[in-house]
């Protein structure tokens, strides 16, 4: 059937889409010619990781496109649709954290990350900085230096901010639109480039607390300036025209390509990304697919320059921007750069890389060949917690291919008041799976219960009852709380799998993993018990409020620590001052208490 259909491909541009026994797309691609490439999968030996894709396919389909440009837009939007397996390139939703100024309706400077920045939405961002610490620490120095605005919701009196001088007091105090001008122009030019105006900014300061002989608070900044210093004097590499670009370089070896971004922003190197991943299809198709897919989730740059393997042809008309292929000067240099580093990084990271293939998805591999199964691309495993019958939770992480989805893992609130494994088991599996049929949503090959027989019973029942035919497993602890068996739910055998193997720390991986998630959604759900049962005790506080309370401050510590002012943004001042003496006593009763029991 496939040597007919591969025989019928036309030569022309398009994208074609490889399939599994299920019908599932599992790799989509794009070609100039569909033919050639197409069949280049099945007429030649393949390895890594096209071997194994190849493997799977069980058919293919295509949608011939009217130019290199359009199959490069249907790939590119067919993968956002489909999500396969193997176009793993695309799933990193690595964000870089930027330093945002917002004007209106009162200046204020914060450290923002966005997955999807566009051009039209005219924010004001300067970045990305790779060193997250690096972006807070500027925007905490900036913000002691100039009297922007600190609060997050806006406070009905003047705070602590204005006293000290770093808030012009927007909140009641008519401000001076000459002053916020001259403000924010330092600022702006500053993130800019211009570090000469905070360096200025920092040593008026400097001055002004020795005057005063507040000599801690100047050599506080005294560190920042040097802080600065050295951060400036790190970037070596400039070119000093004040343009936003980025500079791509990369290396191709042993079917893995190493990608390095180099970011200059207003001439100034700020940093880089680097990633690394197996190629599937031709290496130069995947580099033009990585830098489009990079593009659509960060900002992009006035200019970008490249080696000559890139598409910057079809990828500036895609992006809206310039792609240079420098040939000399300082710009040739960066290329040559991030060449050297595409190379260094894959150079070193290889190995490590390959060890981990073997720790996950070749692990993976291993348990599906040790169950008999036919695929295993999705695992959902589950757990339950309690506290003496109350607080009932149970959690599900899924692993895909041998690695954690964390955006698929589900919490639960049991419904149960009591501890009862059989029937929380049964209430979070029907709620799970009978919500999966009703979306039409992925269904795992393979389900792991945390617990024994009694815990799997309980699920193949309710399996059963929604007519699903999908495998489980439990997975029993020792004695010391260690993953100790993994026993078939079909013949309720224990399966014997060496204890120094992959499969068994992948296993333990798994068990740790659901443990960790329930245990901490079990923290948070006793925590917000508690709060709730200390607010239902305070006059003035009814459920809106109380929902408010708990959203904001999530914990009775959090409201202890918190001062009048800030709960008076949520309820009335006098409801705030009472909440706050009730808490105080019941701190005073528990020390007493826990003295009297120690005496």
């Amino acid at each position: 059937m496939l040597k007919d259909k591969l025989a019928l491909i036309p030569h022309l541009p398009g994208s074609y889409q490889m399939k599994n026994s299920d019908g599932v797309i599992i790799y989509v691609g794009k070609a100039k010619d569909l033919k050639k490439r197409v069949n280049s999968y099945f007429n030649r030996p393949q390895t890594g990781k096209t071997a194994k894709m190849v493997s799977e396919i069980a058919d293919f389909s295509y949608i011939v496109a009217g130019s290199e440009l359009e199959a490069f837009l249907l790939e590119f939007n067919l993968i956002k649709e489909y999500d396969p397996k193997y176009n793993i390139l695309l799933k990193d939703d690595k964000s870089y954290p930027y330093i945002e100024y917002i004007s209106k309706p009162y200046p204020k400077l914060q450290v923002s990350r966005y997955l999807n920045i566009r051009k039209k939405d005219k924010k004001m961002l300067f970045g990305p900085y790779p060193n997250a610490y690096a972006a807070r620490k500027i925007v905490a120095l900036i913000n002691r230096l100039y009297p922007l605005k600190k609060c997050e919701v806006m406070p009905k009196k003047v705070c602590l901010y204005y006293h000290i001088g770093e808030c012009l007091g927007y909140c009641e105090k008519r401000v001076d639109e000459q002053k916020l001008r001259v403000m924010e122009e330092d600022i702006i030019s500053f993130l800019k480039g211009n570090a000469d105006v905070l360096k200025k900014k920092i040593l008026e300061k400097i001055n002004i607390y020795s005057e005063q002989l507040n000599f801690e608070m100047a050599l506080e900044l005294k560190k920042e300036l040097n802080y600065i210093s050295v951060v400036l004097d790190k970037q070596k590499m400039e070119l000093h025209d004040y343009v936003n670009r980025d500079c791509i370089g990369f290396y191709f070896n042993k079917g893995y390509l190493s990608i390095q971004i180099l970011f200059l922003r207003n001439g100034r190197m700020v940093g880089g990304h680097t990633d690394i991943f197996p190629v599937i299809s031709d290496y130069q198709d995947e580099l033009d697919t990585y830098i489009m897919n990079f593009y659509n989730k960060h900002e992009v740059p006035n200019e970008v320059l490249h080696p000559k393997e890139v598409n910057g042809e079809i990828l500036s008309e895609i992006l809206n921007t310039r792609f240079i292929v420098p040939v000399r000067g300082k710009k040739k240099k960066l290329i040559e750069m991030a060449l050297e580093n595409a190379k260094i990084n894959l150079e070193n990271e290889l190995e490590i890389i390959v060890r981990d293939e073997e720790k996950t998805e070749k692990a993976n591999d291993e348990l599906k060949d040790i169950l008999h199964l036919p695929k295993l691309d999705r695992i959902d495993i589950f757990d339950n917690s309690n506290l003496f019958g109350s607080f009932t939770v149970s959690c599900m992480v899924v692993f895909k291919n041998g690695r954690p989805a964390k955006k698929e893992y589900r919490k639960y609130k049991i419904s149960l008041d009591k501890n009862d494994d059989y029937h929380t088991m049964q209430e979070v599996i029907y709620r799970r799976y009978y919500r999966a049929l009703v979306d039409a949503s992925e269904l795992p090959d393979l389900i792991i219960v945390d617990g024994g027989i009694n815990q799997m019973n309980a699920c193949r029942e309710i399996l059963d009852s929604l007519k699903l035919n999908i495998r489980v497993c439990g997975l029993k602890k020792n004695d010391k709380h260690r993953t100790n068996d993994l026993i078939d739910g079909d013949a309720y055998q224990t399966i014997e799998i060496d204890k120094t193997s992959n499969v068994f720390h992948y296993l333990t991986r798994m068990q740790d993993e659901v443990h960790r998630y329930t245990i901490s959604y079990h923290r948070q759900i006793r925590s917000k018990g508690a709060i709730g049962s200390v607010l239902d005790n305070i006059e003035g506080i009814g459920a809106k409020r109380k929902k408010e309370l708990i959203k904001t401050f999530g914990s009775v510590n959090k409201i202890k620590e918190a001062s009048i002012d800030d709960i008076a943004t949520i309820i009335p001042r006098d409801v705030a001052i009472r909440l706050q003496e009730y808490l105080k006593e019941k701190e005073k009763e528990n020390k007493d208490e826990k003295n009297n029991k120690a005496n």
